[in-house]
């Protein structure tokens, strides 16, 4: 299983230079062939960031769509948690909380291409490292 960043979805959906990779990578856990996890707060930033009505539907409708994704609620318990991870670590809070629920649930890689991950005991992948190890 894969915890899938914030920026994998901005990048597909603000159309970016690597977005067909993203759309690539998101198909694969799409169709159930990739099983990954994204936070709720990360639902919750791309919402915020695409502002855009019909863009947020599309994209909640893709994630509800999508056999192999599961969404993780963060308690707020487990907030205050990522809050001392942030100065153990050294992390924003985004990236905390990606980095504790990652951590929880034993996943395999965080797939980000956001370079802060790299300092940590969990590998981050980007999505067409993931994509060139599927049979």
């Amino acid at each position: 299983m894969f915890l899938i960043d914030t920026n994998i979805f901005l990048e597909l959906f603000l159309n970016r230079e690597k977005a067909d990779e993203c759309e690539s990578f998101l198909e694969e856990v799409s169709s159930g062939d990739l099983e990954a996890v994204v936070t709720r707060f990360s639902i919750h930033a791309i919402e915020a960031i695409l502002n855009n009505p019909k863009l947020i539907l599309i994209f909640l409708r893709n994630i509800e769509n999508s056999l192999g994704l599961t969404v993780y609620d963060t308690s707020m318990d487990e907030e205050m948690a990522v809050s001392m991870i942030m100065e153990e670590k050294k992390l924003d809070f985004d990236d905390a909380l990606q980095y504790y629920v990652a951590k929880k649930l034993g996943v395999e890689a965080i797939v980000s291409f956001d370079k802060h991950f790299d300092k940590l005991d969990i590998p981050r992948r980007e999505p067409k490292e993931v994509i060139r190890t599927l049979p």
